[in-house]
């Protein structure tokens, strides 16, 4: 267990007190409310590989940028 300290709205105090000593109970409903706001609070990380991913879905990436072998020109200097 640890203490913390926190900055919130004084109409939220016995709210997040009481949410606080709920998930301190670390029961299984603990885990779920757990789950669920970090679902609703927390950022959630980038997936790897995302712009690798974004630019197979472009349009472009279809696109056959291949070009002919042509032979070298002669020049006359």
């Amino acid at each position: 267990m640890a203490r913390f300290e926190v900055t919130a709205l004084d109409a939220d105090r016995e709210l997040i007190r009481t949410f606080a000593r709920r998930l301190a109970e670390n029961d299984p409903d603990a885990r779920e409310i757990r789950s669920l706001i970090r679902d609703k609070v927390a950022p959630k990380a980038p997936k790897k590989g995302g712009v690798y991913e974004a630019l197979r879905r472009w349009p472009i990436a279809d696109l056959n940028l291949e070009r002919p072998s042509v032979e070298p020109r002669k020049i006359d200097l």
